[in-house]
């Protein structure tokens, strides 16, 4: 089995998610190489083989008909079993531009892989489902916070060039940061959020108290936000925000992986849910096993008298 990982490079820097591509590689037992749209002169992904760089100046950061073609290049090249990027807007954009022009099956936000299959989520991330690729090449996106290394990545790579004459036309211009709005949850040290689990929309005022007696903040997972219970500027996961708190209370939040990757950076955790085989609890120090409705006004009141 052999995989071409396909890291990111944006503003100057390489994106850590590289690491998570090597991680999905090492639980495959994959033999890999990579490659970036990258500057070889300076900062290159900490990866022991061979990087195929195509340099950032000659082709730009972001320009998915020619990052194709240079990519597609590569893949005769390594001749390899799975071309796997991450599960992000770099991802979403060319992967499929690769799979179309290789004639190959996609499998797209990887959470898992079991005995070589590929685990997806199914029904809003309620069930998981396995999937093998049926062609000689499979392409792959893997969902952000699925896969780590143990430790961080190392390894000075064996720099490959990669040259060609392609012309796109796509010309970008920069980067545009999103609005908050209201509250900007990446600079609280408090959050607490709220989950499936508050039940109905008027338990959201227990999440909002809980949080104003911590002196802190309150979010939200993305169901909660698909039924417009909380402003999306308070979502917290793949599709909201990143944040890392010194604090984090996750109230009948069950812990899918695209809810951990925005939290998981946080210094303590707290979880509150009736499921005590929640996967949230394998990330908390704290997982209190009870019903969030009888436990948060009670929690609250006690904090506020202290």
């Amino acid at each position: 089995m052999k995989t071409l990982l396909v890291a990111e490079y944006r503003q100057g820097k390489v994106q850590e998610s590289y690491t998570e591509l090597m991680a999905f590689a090492d639980k495959l037992g994959a033999d890999s190489a990579m490659f970036i749209v990258g500057d070889s002169a300076g900062q290159l992904p900490k990866f022991q083989g061979t990087l195929h760089v195509a340099e950032v100046d000659d082709f730009g950061e972001y320009n998915p008909d020619v990052h194709k073609y240079l990519l597609l290049d590569v893949v005769a090249q390594e001749r390899p079993d799975m071309v796997v990027f991450c599960h992000s807007s770099y991802g979403w954009d060319l992967a499929p531009r690769v799979a179309v022009s290789l004639k190959a099956p996609q499998i797209s936000e990887v959470i898992d892989v079991e005995d070589g299959a590929m685990v997806v989520p199914a029904c809003n991330a309620k069930l998981r489902r396995t999937i093998v690729g049926s062609g000689d090449v499979t392409v792959v996106t893997i969902q952000a916070g699925a896969f780590s290394l143990g430790e961080a990545g190392n390894g000075i790579p064996n720099v490959a060039p990669v040259i060609g004459d392609y012309q796109g036309v796509v010309n970008l211009l920069g980067y545009e940061a999103a609005e908050h709005g209201g509250v900007d949850l990446t600079k609280s040290e408090v959050i607490v959020s709220a989950g499936r689990g508050v039940g109905k929309p008027e338990n959201v005022s227990m999440i909002e108290q809980l949080a104003q007696a911590l002196g802190g903040e309150y979010g939200a997972s993305r169901p909660v936000v698909d039924a417009e219970w909380v402003a999306h500027n308070r979502q917290v996961g793949t599709t909201g925000l990143t944040v890392s708190p010194k604090l984090y209370v996750a109230c009948g939040i069950s812990g899918a992986v695209q809810h951990l990757a925005g939290m998981k950076k946080s210094e303590f955790v707290v979880a509150i849910n009736t499921d005590k085989d929640a996967p949230i609890g394998e990330v908390a120090d704290v997982f209190a096993v009870a019903d969030l409705k009888q436990l948060l006004p009670v929690l609250t009141e006690k904090i506020q008298t202290l």
